[in-house]
């Protein structure tokens, strides 16, 4: 048994590195990022020369991201409940299971649940210099709390 870069136990197989989802770990994010508390299960870190990660994120109602942007952009793919996405100077916007939401790079944005219902996504995004994000100031309540504008 190996371990993979984000320290879960993975096997090696016919050359192929397998992370089993029974033994992979879900830690609480840092709280200078986020509001509320949100729950990561890295999925997979880059191992090598590559510069891609995921992980599947859940919010509880009403948690979110803080303002941020990442320098080579990001995928979203909600997997299950309701939530906000919005970035700067434009509308907020419902997203639920089965959407996939495009962040190009550089580009300020945040996510999170709706304010009554929880909300898991999975986010991938590259890295350029071994930074994948740049985080930014919280969204104030008042910023978020009128779900009705929600698009």
């Amino acid at each position: 048994m190996n371990t993979d870069t984000n320290g879960n136990e993975a096997s090696t197989s016919h050359g192929l590195l397998i992370s089993r989802a029974s033994q992979r770990n879900t830690v609480g994010v840092p709280p200078e990022y986020f509001t509320g508390p949100v729950q990561l299960e890295m999925l997979f870190s880059p191992n090598g020369p590559d510069r891609t990660s995921a992980g599947l994120v859940t919010f509880p109602p009403g948690a979110r991201t803080h303002w941020h942007s990442h320098p080579l952009g990001q995928t979203l793919i909600v997997t299950a409940g309701s939530g906000r996405v919005q970035r700067e100077d434009g509308p907020m916007q419902v997203i639920d299971p089965g959407d996939i939401v495009r962040i190009p790079p550089n580009t300020k944005h945040w996510h999170g649940a709706a304010p009554d219902q929880s909300m898991s996504h999975i986010a991938i995004q590259e890295a350029l210099d071994d930074k994948s994000a740049d985080w930014m100031q919280p969204v104030e309540d008042h910023q978020y709390q009128d779900s009705a504008k929600a698009q």
